[in-house]
């Protein structure tokens, strides 16, 4: 079975970073496309970045361009969300998930059928 679960999250100040971990189990990290979400009360869930497993190109929301990275690290079957120069608005639940069809990158929950529990970033003064 497909396990995921996020770690990672806490409360920091405007400005400052975390990094969030995503540790996979049940299947093979390289062969998957992993994606991050974010879904803050009252709100949508949205993607945030996905990292291909073909190609391991990387896709990022326009709102954390520059500031967010996401990266992999295959041996260790855990992928990562670099989350600098954080701002109130990126307040929110952070998920990995898999896509259903484990190759395509998508900034759409819909396409994703594993999720881990989400781990809170809180950003406030």
């Amino acid at each position: 079975q497909v396990q995921l679960v996020e770690s990672g999250g806490g409360l920091v100040q405007p400005g400052g970073s975390l990094r969030l971990s995503c540790a996979a189990s049940g299947f093979t990290l390289d062969a998957y496309t992993i994606g991050w979400f974010r879904q803050a009360p009252g709100k949508e869930r949205e993607g945030v970045s996905c990292i291909s497993s073909s190609s391991g190109t990387t896709y990022y929301a326009d709102s954390v361009k520059g500031r967010f990275t996401i990266s992999r690290d295959n041996a260790k079957n855990m992928v990562y969300l670099q989350m600098n120069n954080l701002k109130p608005e990126d307040t929110a639940v952070y998920y990995c998930a898999v896509p259903k069809v484990r190759y395509y990158c998508s900034n759409s929950a819909r396409a994703f059928g594993s999720w881990g529990q989400g781990t809170q970033v809180t950003v406030s003064s």
